[in-house]
């Protein structure tokens, strides 16, 4: 989809003209309602596109990434910036102090509410066009993906949240919370529902490349069953995935996060973005670029912003196994003093600006040179997030099934990770041969080190029950950290419908 498949957002355009009855009778001379628009194919595909760009959504108003969440918020970095007072309320975000009036959560909640609306939209209107019926079934799969994957990041986030699994009348804008389990059970049938008529990848044309396919669906729906603990569901998915054929781990670790390695052979979800969206801060209206380039690269003059830097606890994993000899995935990971940051020239403190950090993340550095030839270069990054990889796949399997006591398939899946990632060498990361705990904490310690500052490990933590023994140093509390607090301005606008989570 990335500079292929055109993100189309709907615009209706109303005209109050003079009241005479003959003009009542009339359709709009200008622009589309809701009356008129959704009667063609190509009405279908705008508005699905239009749920598509919500995925894109970064800053609405408030900067809100994944790894704001998943890095950030754990042991693998710190918030960074140009000091305390950058984006402080992620300060107390990181040191579990975070407050309900805190920006940053309010824009995450209104984005995936955002998303959740765009793709209700499709699902009740789509079905009602007079259209060829296979393309169909396939916007409202990927329809039910982008809805499913919204209520995800809001229920692993929040809890329980409202249930609006369709466009709310006026009358239910002040919908309380819903049981998470509510929430789960749309996840689980939206994305059943949706592996069912979604395309493989390999069925996809070259100009459809980024689009969601049946091992998306498949991708989250893995992950939706780790949540709920259905070991069972997530090795079956998963596996479904691995016998598929779709996907296979690219030779060389590095390549995935350059731009040529955008939708490689690993890719099972990617956000797409754009380096020539001209620019635009907030809401999008066209295709975009990311901020994640611009807010990770270092300051100085490398031209970033500084956020998201890696501790030295993420540094040491990749010599948890050799104290001498380091997994080679660290060099792709993130730069240290004396490395070349592509071509913005070599890391030392005092180009930085003179900031004392050692270590700045590498995944979704860009180089001068492709970065967009007009415009404001800030939010025009070109690179994709790489939301769902094979080799998350394959942990995922992994730890389905050796909690399923299936413990040679776990040990093959997490093996096939570590093999890629040696590269051949075989004096360094051998296969594990450890069964019972140290078997999975070998799982665990491998999907840290595998996709680290990809926006996962907080959330690995979390669903994993590890969270306290980990975060507790850095200040998280059981039963109060698992969530986020629900944004105030939300319990505001509902007159105390919408309630707190503990803690809060």
């Amino acid at each position: 989809m990335k500079k292929k498949l055109n993100i189309i957002l709907l615009t209706s355009m109303f005209f109050l003209m003079g009241c005479g009855d003959d003009f009542l009778d009339k359709s709009p001379i200008i622009g589309d309602t809701s009356e008129n628009f959704y009667q063609s194919e190509e009405d279908a595909r705008a508005a699905v596109n239009a749920a598509y760009a919500s995925l894109q959504y970064e800053l609405t108003p408030a900067g809100h990434f994944r790894w704001f969440w998943g890095d950030v918020m754990s042991d693998d970095s710190q918030k960074g910036g140009s000091g305390d007072n950058d984006a402080f309320g992620l300060l107390l975000l990181e040191t579990f102090q975070g407050q309900a009036n805190d920006e940053h959560i309010a824009s995450e909640w209104t984005a995936s509410f955002e998303g959740i609306y765009r793709a209700n939209v499709v699902l009740e209107n789509i079905p009602n066009i007079d259209m060829d019926e296979t393309i169909k079934s396939q916007v409202l799969g990927e329809a039910r993906f982008i809805r499913s994957y919204f209520f995800f990041n809001l229920v692993t986030m929040f809890g329980d949240v409202p249930k609006a699994d369709h466009v709310l009348a006026p009358s239910e804008y002040s919908m309380p919370r819903s049981p998470a389990s509510e929430i789960w059970d749309i996840i689980i049938d939206d994305l059943t529902q949706a592996i069912d008529v979604l395309p493989l990848r390999s069925e996809l044309s070259s100009n459809e490349i980024g689009r969601i396919t049946k091992g998306a669906a498949r991708g989250l729906l893995t992950k939706a069953y780790l949540w709920n603990r259905n070991y069972l569901m997530a090795e079956q998915t998963a596996n479904d995935i691995i016998i598929s054929g779709e996907y296979m781990l690219a030779d060389d670790y590095a390549s995935i996060f350059t731009t040529a390695g955008e939708n490689g052979p690993g890719s099972v979800f990617e956000v797409q973005y754009m380096n020539a969206s001209g620019g635009n801060w907030g809401y999008n209206a066209q295709n975009e670029g990311t901020f994640t380039n611009v807010f990770q690269r270092a300051r100085g003059q490398f031209n970033g912003y500084g956020f998201n830097l890696p501790t030295q606890d993420l540094v040491d994993e990749f010599f948890a196994e050799n104290p001498n000899v380091e997994d080679p995935r660290l060099s792709a990971t993130l730069f240290r003093v004396g490395d070349e940051m592509g071509d913005r020239g070599v890391f030392t403190k005092e180009a930085t600006g003179g900031f004392p950090h050692d270590y700045y993340p590498k995944k979704y550095f860009d180089n001068q040179s492709e970065t967009a030839p007009f415009g404001d270069p800030n939010p025009n990054g070109g690179s994709n997030d790489r939301v769902i990889r094979y080799a998350d796949v394959l942990l995922m399997h992994a730890e389905a099934a050796y909690h399923n006591n299936n413990e040679g398939p776990a040990r093959t899946s997490l093996n096939l990770v570590r093999e890629r990632a040696r590269g051949g060498n075989a004096s360094i990361l051998p296969d594990v041969t450890a069964s019972g705990q140290a078997l999975l904490d070998a799982i665990y310690h491998e999907r840290r080190v595998e996709l680290a500052m990809e926006g996962h490990r907080f959330f690995d933590l979390v669903r994993t029950g590890r969270a306290a023994t980990v975060l507790g140093p850095l200040g998280y509390q059981d039963g109060v950290h698992n969530l986020f607090p629900i944004p105030e301005s939300q319990i505001l606008v509902t007159n105390g419908a919408i309630t707190q989570n503990p803690g809060y």
